[in-house]
């Protein structure tokens, strides 16, 4: 007995020590803090988006939920609170955020002006200074009362902040936003999440990546690196990459700019077995199952495009279909992507109309259960807080939302916002509703009165006898005040209306003072719920929605098309093969290849194409485009042999399109000039309406662009800094970095740890034969130069591109075994471009060259057939041949001449029917096909370009309505996209 009396003795003792503070008074005992529970009744529970209690209870005590149910005990000396008629929600949580965290601010300036920085500032952290695992946003974060209260009045509750600068940011927290308490007390998690992006970081000048597919490559070799030194391997501290590791367990939030950025992320992490939650574009709908081939959970922002002001019919015009669409459709997102089963979050992140839209979206058709897990459940499942936020179950957090009814009904109160516990007041809960429609009788005079608004700020419409009178209402602890104009408009005298409004406004009365002074009463009699009328009125159909096509722009497809078979009969058949041109000659197309080439083939389940006094001939292949890029260059190092086209491949780049239309079905995606090294290509068959990984060339050979001349000197931009500034310190470049490669080589081969280096492994791949190098080049004594650089290393230069003086070392070229990809007749538009000549492809051809003509242009990409004809009047080229320079022979230096190039039984059905001579200015393709699959059909154009315009006039007339109901509009906005070049620099 005495046993059991010392332990109870002990615990009671133990929960002593337990309460007791820790920190000195300096002052006065202050009274014990109230720890009485409070107890909310008679409400209507949502416990989580699944579970209701109708006239529930719900018992919090310490800041958290003790009880919840339809009958629970009250505990003695409780604070209770009758909630009838209202309703409970979890309160919200929002996963992306800056809240209380300044982002730096960029400095003004070109930063490849003056002297740019291409180190790093920082000693003692990664050499990128854009990788900035180490940041805390703790160290950073002050509360912002005001927007705490800002976001607490659109119901939320937590919030998951974030220092938002860098490509990897640091660790997040998640704060609750508490009207009272410390900071202390408002940090839930101070280390609850990583963050990244592709952004560079505004606290720093470094300039590499100057590009997306730069960003790309810098977080690749992050996590090499960082794997390289967890594992000891390194002989020096990196806090970055210590910081890195540390944070690698936490959950990875990636913000993202864009519908192909979402995939560019998720691309990043499926190599290095990283699942990222995803900050989405709200374009999720454009590429549903892409999105959820990511098995990502997307934050998307509830930021919808206003419609355009489209009054003018000629600025209409300027208005694409795309961003008309976009407007259309961006509100039924999360909609379709419920449907689709992608799991999402919400953020209010940079949202100025959060509710109206979210109200918006669920007009659309976003079921409510659904979107309520978005803001609660959901996010805090992702933070592993499910048990703490998100829900009213016991233990949990006493965040709640209380109000007037369903939170999702455009009329609903949110009144208070309790966060840990701590009331925030957002409307008296306690204020009357006024809305409705009354009969006034004051002064001898009969009104009609309807109030609407908002409970809190009701506004007033007064008529009498049908003619509208000057009114002003005010409303405070239930005191109704009302000013009336004189019905007479020559008089400026005011009736003053005073009343305390009854608990339940079926009628009330109270003081007139009249016009001219005298005081007597006035009634008001409820003659109808204005609410409901509102409501009723308010109903409005949203607008017919424009059905999403692939890509969702003009000329897109509602439905992808389908492989097929094909029969085409009596066409001037162009083989590229020993057997020439043929004349009413069959192609037969099955499974997607060229079954057979004859005639009176038979066409069993084929479709029959009559193509009498037609020419067929293989797709064009463009060996040289910067078509359907998101960028062009990495511009940030003079070697960017780690970047990777195949990262920004854009597909819904209208020239992919335009160039079906010219007969293009194949083409090298290539970087820039800006560097000697540049980026690792993309051959791309033009799949229009397909994702990007759709579009690669399966296990198509590797190919790197390399640059000589005045782009990688940097002729003619504004910085002088980095080198090389000359054409033998270009050489030099590629001396350097070969060497380098070649010990890399030797290190990985001794069987020692070794730091995989992507840039390295790339330039190794050209050493062993495994890349081929297409170079960007213009005068003989460079051309001379890079053959013997390769010839020296052990490696040949796979293809010169532009090689305007190749004819002056053909011979040379042949020798060494170089092709030449060139333009027909372009000269003169810079000083080394002085002593082109038209009959360069043919002299280089004669020489035993293999020749291509290409574009470099998005408008020349879709006439390259007109191209290959100037070699016929300019060089006396047979026609034959000069197909070739468009079709077979950028097959051959592509490496892909086996599947590609020429119509031959086995290889691919990347067909062209032509209306006319297929190098005829008259020529028209009539059907583009890849892989017996039509992208391009004549017909279906002329068809599209009707519904373009059918599209187009509904859109009009839905935004003028918009407009005319009162929604802002945004001016037409011109959004052409910009045509990539060899030169040409987006910063990043």
């Amino acid at each position: 007995m005495k046993i059991k009396f010392l332990t109870c003795l002990l615990f009671c003792a133990s929960l002593g020590l337990q309460a007791q503070e820790y920190f000195p008074k300096n002052d006065a005992v202050k009274a014990e803090v109230n720890t009485n529970y409070t107890v909310l009744k008679n409400a209507k529970i949502h416990v989580d988006p699944a579970t209701t209690i109708e006239n529930g209870m719900l018992a919090i005590k310490d800041g958290k939920i003790t009880a919840v149910g339809k009958n629970i005990k009250v505990p003695a000396n409780a604070v209770v609170f009758d909630l009838k008629g209202k309703e409970i929600y979890p309160s919200f949580i929002d996963l992306y955020s800056n809240f209380g965290i300044e982002k730096p601010k960029n400095s003004p300036g070109n930063p490849f002006g003056g002297n740019p920085q291409y180190d790093a500032a920082r000693e003692g952290y990664y050499w990128n200074d854009h990788i900035r695992p180490e940041t805390s946003a703790l160290e950073t974060f002050k509360y912002d009362a005001k927007e705490a209260e800002n976001l607490r009045k659109l119901g939320f509750g937590a919030v998951n902040t974030h220092m938002p600068d860098g490509i990897v940011r640091g660790t997040g927290m998640l704060v609750a936003l508490n009207s009272e308490g410390t900071e202390g007390d408002r940090i839930i998690d101070q280390r609850s999440g990583q963050y990244l992006s592709f952004e560079k970081s505004a606290q720093s000048k470094q300039l590499y990546p100057t590009s997306i597919m730069g960003a790309m490559a810098l977080l690749r070799q992050t996590y090499l690196d960082a794997d390289w030194y967890s594992k000891g391997h390194a002989n020096n501290k990196d806090l970055a990459l210590e910081a890195f590791n540390e944070n690698k367990n936490l959950v990875q939030i990636f913000k993202t700019d864009g519908l192909l950025d979402e995939l560019r992320a998720d691309k990043v992490g499926d190599e290095f077995g990283v699942q990222y939650v995803i900050v989405g574009s709200g374009k999720e709908f454009e590429r549903l199952d892409a999105i959820k081939a990511t098995n990502a959970i997307i934050i998307v922002p509830l930021n919808f495009p206003k419609p355009f002001d489209v009054e003018d019919p000629y600025m209409a015009n300027y208005a694409s279909l795309g961003d008309m669409k976009e407007w259309n459709q961006a509100p039924a997102n999360l909609k379709m992507m419920a449907e689709k089963g992608i799991p999402f979050a919400l953020t209010s992140n940079d949202t100025k109309e959060f509710k109206a839209n979210l109200l918006k979206a669920v007009e659309y058709g976003l079921d409510k259960k659904t979107a309520l897990a978005a803001l609660t459940t959901v996010p805090a499942k992702i933070l592993g807080k499910e048990n703490k936020l998100g829900t009213l179950k016991e233990g949990a957090f006493a965040n709640f939302i209380i109000t007037s009814g369903d939170y999702f009904d455009k009329e609903t109160t949110l009144y208070e916002n309790w966060v840990q516990g701590k009331r925030a007041v957002i409307e008296d809960m306690n204020i009357v509703k006024l809305n409705g429609t009354y009969e006034l009788t004051a002064g001898g005079n009969n009104y009609s009165m309807k109030i609407t608004g908002e409970p809190a700020k009701p506004k007033a419409e007064v008529t009498l006898d049908d003619k509208k009178i000057g009114s002003k209402l005010t409303y405070e602890n239930n005191w109704l005040n009302i000013i009336l104009s004189s019905p007479d408009t020559t008089k400026t005298e005011y009736t003053r209306l005073v009343a305390k409004i009854p608990s339940e406004v079926k009628s009330f009365s109270g003081k007139a003072i009249l016009g001219e002074g005298s005081e007597t009463t006035f009634a008001a009699t409820r003659t109808a719920d204005a609410s409901k009328e509102d409501k009723k009125d308010d109903k409005k159909e949203h607008p017919e929605l424009m059905p999403v096509s692939f890509p969702n722009m003009a000329y897109g497809f509602e439905n992808l098309p389908k492989q097929q078979d094909f029969l085409f009969k009596n066409a001037t058949v162009w083989t590229n093969e020993e057997t020439g041109i043929l004349k009413n000659t069959d192609v037969l197309v099955k499974d997607g290849k060229i079954a057979a080439v004859g005639k009176n083939l038979k066409a069993g389940r084929a479709t029959v194409i009559d193509a009498s006094g037609k020419h067929l001939t293989t797709g064009i292949i463009d060996e040289h485009s910067h078509l359907a890029a998101s960028a062009v260059n990495e511009a940030g190092h003079n070697s960017t042999a780690e970047v990777r086209m195949e990262d920004v491949i854009d597909p819904d780049d209208i020239g992919v399109y335009r160039n079906l239309a010219g007969g293009v079905t194949t083409m090298q995606l290539l970087h820039g000039s800006a560097n000697p090294i540049g980026g690792q290509s993309a051959i791309l068959k033009m799949k229009w309406g397909h994702s990007p990984q759709e579009m690669l060339l399966n296990n198509s050979p590797k190919f790197i662009k390399f640059a000589l001349g005045e782009n990688v000197k940097q002729s003619n931009w504004s910085s002088n800094s980095r080198f090389p500034q000359t054409r033998m310190g270009v050489e030099q470049v590629y001396v350097d970095y070969f060497t380098r490669a070649k010990e890399y080589e030797k290190l990985k081969k001794s069987g020692k740890p070794y730091r995989k280096d992507i840039e390295m492994e790339t330039l190794l791949e050209i050493l062993n034969g495994e890349r081929h190098i297409t170079a960007h080049s213009y005068v003989q004594s460079e051309i001379n130069m890079l053959m013997k650089v390769a010839e020296e290393f052990g490696f040949n230069i796979n293809t010169f591109t532009h090689i305007l003086e190749g004819y002056k070392v053909a011979d040379k070229m042949a020798a060494h075994g170089a092709g030449g990809s060139t333009f027909s007749d372009w000269w003169a538009y810079k000083y080394e471009v002085k002593d082109a000549i038209p009959q360069n492809a043919a002299i280089m051809h004669n020489a035993g060259v293999t020749v291509a003509i290409n574009s470099d242009d998005a408008e020349m990409g879709r006439r390259l057939n007109q191209e290959a004809a100037k070699s016929v009047k300019y060089g006396n080229i047979s026609e034959e041949e000069a197909w070739k320079f468009v079709t077979l022979n950028p097959a051959k230096l592509l490496h892909i001449d086996d599947r590609v190039g020429s119509i031959k039984e086995g290889k691919d059905a990347d067909l062209v029917l032509w209306s006319d001579h297929p190098m005829s200015v008259y020529a028209k393709p009539e059907k583009t096909m890849i892989e017996g699959t039509v992208y391009f059909d004549l017909e279906r154009d002329q068809e599209l370009r009707k519904e373009i315009e059918r599209q187009k006039n509904i859109l009009t007339t839905q935004m003028l309505k918009a407009k005319n109901n009162g929604l802002k509009t945004q001016p037409v906005k011109d959004s052409k996209k910009d045509e990539m070049h060899c030169d040409t620099l987006l910063l990043n």
